[in-house]
């Protein structure tokens, strides 16, 4: 899953103020991008972006999805793809939460808090991080995403306080305050060179009805679970897990699991290309990002064993492009590209209607079935 990897806003864009995003589309415009192991699987074939011209023959299957949910969240696109469908978007917060919401977690965890606003999280720490190390007042603050987040010091709150609270958070944001996720968010450092650790944690919603993980582990069939993963489904299913620090280690992480698991399902999500540059507005910074992957795929493609299938997709979008100001996430279609060694002829999967459609085929593999979702697994082996 490449977080925020979109290819072209969805039809119904204009709901959600997104009309004209295009985030794979913009960053391909805008930087001259190197992409060859990306390219000779499909991703020029998908639709034209600049630069990357498509072969007429590549080694991928490749086509797009569509988002059948309402929102454009990591929940929401993890969600959909191992085949659940919301009925309703989980909440945002442009302008902070509640004041009664605020008021009860004060309370609850002993503190007055700082921020309660909408901002970039290293931006946030840099404006009240000094003020929080004064106050010893947790910082709270929120995204386009529908994420409630506390930043802590680790020598101001300790990691073990931080994430206490963060459940407290979890218990009170329930009913029509019902967040997609709570999320942890230490740093250390002094004023004017803060960064934040790789303890992050994050306390997702449970997933409702019966989705792949739980169909894959009533079958003892290992999920192992690569970057925030395990949080996004409360470890549901996920017989095991690697935290990462970036799209590089997550990369290293990928590769080991796939040398050491012979059978099941290996669920990566490299996070970089959302958290580092598409909410900052950083198009040079994704393409570098980009560009970096592609060159970890070159050896991890290598890697892959016959029976190995390899799916590439994102959960929605988040176009860096500077000439729309919004810094959230966008409503866009998602990339699909399919590689197998033992897969000789590429297939043209078209306009998928749900990401579901991936996790169907993944269960199909498996003898399973998912709730939603129409496999393409007959598509890519007729080729």
């Amino acid at each position: 899953m490449l977080d925020s990897v979109g290819i072209g806003e969805l039809p119904d864009a204009a709901e959600y103020g997104d009309v004209g995003r295009d985030t794979l589309g913009h960053v391909a415009r805008s930087c001259t991008l190197r992409l060859p192991n990306l390219v000779r699987l499909g991703l020029g074939n998908i639709k034209p972006l600049c630069h990357l011209s498509p072969p007429p023959h590549p080694a991928g299957s490749y086509g797009k999805a569509a988002t059948v949910s309402p929102g454009k969240d990591t929940i929401t696109g993890h969600w959909e793809m191992v085949g659940i469908w919301l009925d309703q978007p989980f909440p945002v917060y442009p302008h902070g939460f509640p004041l009664p919401l605020i008021e009860q977690l004060e309370r609850r965890i002993g503190r007055p808090i700082l921020g309660n606003k909408a901002a970039s999280g290293t931006e946030i720490i840099k404006e009240m991080g000094q003020e929080h190390i004064r106050t010893g007042s947790p910082i709270v603050y929120t995204s386009g995403d529908s994420v409630f987040q506390i930043a802590a010091h680790e020598d101001v709150i300790p990691v073990s306080e931080l994430y206490h609270m963060c459940q407290i958070a979890r218990e009170l944001l329930d009913g029509r305050n019902r967040v997609g996720r709570v999320i942890a968010r230490p740093f250390t450092g002094q004023p004017g060179h803060f960064h934040r650790t790789n303890r992050r944690h994050d306390y997702a919603v449970d997933s409702p009805g019966r989705m792949l993980l739980d169909a894959l582990s009533e079958l003892h069939i290992t999920v192992f679970g690569i970057g925030k993963i395990n949080d996004i489904f409360n470890g549901r299913g996920v017989a095991k897990f690697a935290n990462t620090t970036n799209n590089a280690d997550g990369m290293a992480k990928l590769s080991y699991a796939v040398s050491q698991e012979p059978k099941g399902l290996i669920f990566a999500n490299l996070a970089d290309f959302d958290m580092l540059y598409g909410h900052r507005k950083d198009i040079e910074g994704f393409a570098s990002s980009l560009e970096e992957f592609d060159s970890l795929l070159e050896p991890f493609l290598n890697s892959l064993g016959k029976s190995d299938l390899l799916l590439i997709t994102a959960d929605h979008g988040c176009d860096p492009d500077p000439v729309n100001p919004t810094t959230d996430h966008s409503r866009e279609y998602v990339p699909i590209l399919a590689y197998s060694p033992s897969l000789l002829r590429s297939a043209d999967l078209g306009t998928r209607s749900t990401l579901s459609d991936m996790g169907q085929t993944i269960a199909e593999i498996f003898d399973i079935s998912i709730p939603h979702g129409t496999s393409f697994l007959n598509e890519l082996l007729q080729k």
